[in-house]
């Protein structure tokens, strides 16, 4: 896959992870979303991990913290 492509595919799933939380409420599904999103990764996917700006590198790790977020908070509100 090309690297533009990728970049749709990623703000697709973002921008659905995002309603299914904020509208639907629906966390687990929301963390589901925005965890499929992580798998396009919408910079530079030849470049190693490493030898990336620490920008990307931030937005990545905040990426799935949040999707970690959604997963613990929708498992907390259906502990009941």
């Amino acid at each position: 896959m090309k690297t533009p492509f990728n970049k749709f595919l990623y703000v697709g799933f973002l921008i659905l992870g995002l309603y299914q939380a904020v509208l639907i409420c629906d966390y687990l599904q929301s963390a589901a979303s925005l965890g499929i999103a992580l798998a396009f990764d919408p910079f530079d996917q030849d470049q190693k991990w490493n030898d990336r700006p620490t920008w990307q590198k931030a937005v990545l790790i905040i990426h799935l913290g949040l999707v970690a977020a959604m997963f613990g908070f929708g498992i907390g509100l259906n502990d009941k």
